[in-house]
Order: C-alpha cells, then sequence, then structure tokens
C-alpha cells in the first residue's frame, strides 16, 4: 500500500500568477501540481489578478478551486510607464513578505511579463530556486523580450516551448540538463478535458455563432515611445470588414488604458461588436474554435491558433521574432495590410493548408512533463549554483 507524504515531506512547490494572461497557461500545471501527492502547492496570486479593472480575477482562480496562499495587491492605477515601474516596485514588497513566510523550495515563474521580475528577484535573494516556463522565445517589439531573456538568467531550471527556444536557452550559458523542452503549456486546455460548449457562451455576449467571428486581442507596443499609435490601423481595418467582433481586454500596460477606451468606443458604435474583460481560459478556447480567425499582436494568435486551426493576423511589431507557423501572418500596422491579410485567410487553398498544419509549440502535453522534472530534480545547493561552459 501506498502511504501518502506528510506535509513536512512534500515539496514545497509555489507558483506565481500575475493575470489571466498566464493563468490561462498554468491552470492544468496547477491542477497537476495540487494532484500529486508528493507536492505541497503553494499559490500567489499579485498585480492585475487582484485589480477590478481587470476582471478581479483572482476570483475566477478560486472559483476554479484553487487555494490561494497569498494575495499581493501591487498593480497601480496608471497608464504610463513610470506606473508599470512604481507596479514592480510593489510586488517586490508584498512577494518578499509572502515568500519570506511561505519559505517554499522552489518557485515557478512563467513567460514575460514584467512583474515576474520582482518575484525572480526576491526568490534569488532569498535562495529560492527558480523554475520559468517559456524561456528562449522571442517577441522583439516589446519590453517582453528582455524580461524574458532576465527572467532566463536568474533561473535554474528551464521548460521551453520549441527545439529552437532550447537552443537559445544553452546558447545563452545555461547547463544543458537544466533544460527541458516540454511544448506550451497553454496548448494544453485543447487535449485535456471537454471544454464547455460555445454556443452558451456566445449567446451570453450576444453572439451569434452562425456568422463570421473575429477575436480581436491587442495589447501596447511597450518599446514605442507611443506605444498605442498603431492601434489607429487595426480600428480603421475593422471597420471594413463584415463579421461580429469580439475585442478582448488588453493587458495591463502602458498605454492599456488607451487601447481599452478606444476599443469600447469603437464598439459602443457597433451593434454586432462586444468587449470583455475577461473570459475564463476554457471559454476564450471554445470561443476560439469557432471564430473565424484571430486578429491583433497577441502571443494567443501566435502560439495558440494553430492547435485550433484558425489563422492569425499578427500586427505590428510586438512579436517580431516570435517562431510560428503557416496560419500566422505577418503584416504592419497598415489598414490596408491588414484587410488584405484577412482576405488571404478566407481563401480556400489558406483553408486547405490549416487542416494539416503542425503547430511548433508542441502537443498539449507539457504540464504532465514539467511535474515529471519537478518532482525528480535533487531540490539541494547543487540546484543554486549555476556552472557555466568554460570559456
Amino acid at each position: 500500500m501506498t502511504l501518502r507524504m506528510s506535509v513536512s515531506s512534500r515539496r514545497r512547490i509555489a507558483v506565481v500568477s500575475t493575470s489571466r494572461a498566464d493563468y490561462g497557461h498554468l491552470q492544468w500545471l496547477l491542477h497537476d501540481l495540487r494532484a500529486h501527492p508528493d507536492i505541497d502547492l503553494k499559490l500567489i496570486a499579485f498585480g492585475p489578478h487582484l485589480s477590478p479593472q481587470f476582471g478581479r480575477t483572482v476570483d475566477h482562480i478560486r472559483h476554479d478551486g484553487f487555494v490561494v496562499d497569498a494575495a499581493i495587491e501591487s498593480l497601480v492605477s496608471s497608464d504610463t510607464d513610470v506606473g508599470m515601474a512604481k507596479s514592480l516596485g510593489l510586488a517586490t514588497l508584498g512577494l518578499a513578505d509572502a515568500l519570506g513566510r511561505l519559505r517554499p523550495q522552489l518557485l515557478v515563474v512563467t513567460a514575460d511579463r514584467y512583474e515576474m521580475l520582482a518575484a525572480a528577484s526576491v526568490a534569488l535573494t532569498l535562495r529560492i530556486p527558480i523554475a520559468h516556463i517559456e524561456g528562449g522565445d522571442r517577441s522583439e517589439g516589446a519590453i517582453d523580450d528582455a524580461v524574458r531573456n532576465a527572467l532566463t538568467k536568474l533561473s535554474h531550471l528551464h521548460f521551453t516551448t520549441t527545439e529552437t527556444s532550447t537552443r537559445r536557452v544553452v546558447a545563452m550559458g545555461e547547463e544543458a540538463w537544466r533544460v527541458h523542452r516540454v511544448g506550451a503549456l497553454s496548448l494544453d486546455q485543447l487535449t485535456r478535458g471537454d471544454l464547455p460548449p460555445a454556443e452558451p457562451i456566445a449567446a451570453a455576449l450576444g453572439l451569434n455563432l452562425d456568422l463570421p467571428l473575429f477575436i480581436v486581442a491587442c495589447h501596447a507596443e511597450t518599446l514605442r515611445a507611443e506605444t498605442t499609435v498603431w492601434f489607429d490601423a487595426v480600428l480603421a481595418a475593422l471597420t471594413r470588414l463584415r463579421g461580429q467582433v469580439l475585442f478582448c481586454f488588453p493587458n495591463a500596460d502602458a498605454g492599456s488604458h488607451d487601447i481599452a477606451a478606444r476599443a469600447r468606443s469603437w464598439v459602443a458604435s457597433r451593434p454586432d461588436a462586444r468587449l470583455v474583460v475577461n473570459l475564463p481560459p476554457r471559454d476564450y478556447w471554445s470561443l476560439m474554435q469557432r471564430a473565424t480567425m484571430l486578429v491583433g499582436n497577441s502571443s494567443s494568435g501566435v502560439m495558440e491558433a494553430a492547435s485550433a486551426g484558425k489563422p492569425a493576423i499578427n500586427i505590428g511589431t510586438r512579436q517580431d521574432g516570435r517562431e510560428h507557423g503557416a496560419n500566422v501572418l505577418d503584416v504592419p500596422a497598415d489598414a490596408d495590410a491588414i484587410v488584405a491579410a484577412v482576405e488571404r485567410a478566407r481563401t480556400p487553398a489558406f483553408e486547405v493548408m490549416l487542416a494539416t498544419l503542425a503547430n511548433p509549440y508542441g502537443d498539449g502535453q507539457a504540464a504532465g512533463r514539467i511535474v515529471e522534472v519537478l518532482t525528480s530534480v535533487p531540490l539541494d545547493a547543487s540546484l543554486l549554483i549555476k556552472r557555466p561552459p568554460p570559456a
């Protein structure tokens, strides 16, 4: 008979989540960590998760049955780069208290959101090893790219999405045994469990799935002095398209208030358009599978749409350099170019290509692979001591 380990002898692993941007990726990993008999999961939510303006998504986490061990108020209600910097400082203070109290044996951070720098910095000073998900990817048109690379160098275990990303992390001087290619966590949403039916979700939003539906996700280009000027072209193009439009709320970056306000104003002038602050991850995936295509500059279109067999129109520079499948059409922030890409994506030849498309980001089994490493890697001083290759 197998006996369950006592809490004190189980591995205490903490996971940090800032918003719907990473929670949708982490959901199945959290499920598997919580269910594992050898793991004592601690979950920390901070930043936009606690903001009513961004849907207070910490409540969604609890609704999904997860215990939030620390909920940290840290988001400054601002639309500027100074506000982002101050939010980073507040997150550092709150995470110092939370991680100092919880003292996990390992901290899991994901992707490239700037708030993750606070979590990694605090963990480093407290001598807590860090596992980073999605290192080695690229998004050169935003500060996210530098954040991701910084997290890679601060971290001690790396879970990469593609073979190319794996090579990049090793090329940065990380020891090969620390780097594990697992695929994109977000794709687990498609392969594990039944998604909710799309019809009632659409009906609640006032959408008709018998008509064309464009899901639009646009975020600030945070390396630009004017982070939202390109959004004019998006609105101009959407005005010329025939079909329903579902705007997803932007991430909490400098310029997000401006994008949200202009999207809300545009939606108000269109009876067939909606703006949603937050959709639960599985509702979003359900609608994605029934949508005509994704439009905007979100990593969702670049990384995930291929697994749903959908075209993605990737606008502007935010995702520059990111690996993607043939379903993604890169276009400048120009209304004519956007409309032309939409028309191309709706041709019979493009639809035939989508039917046999492989997603370079994996097979939707990432969570299990990550848990296997987290439950077997030695959690001792050797994990903290990184030895770069000889010069």
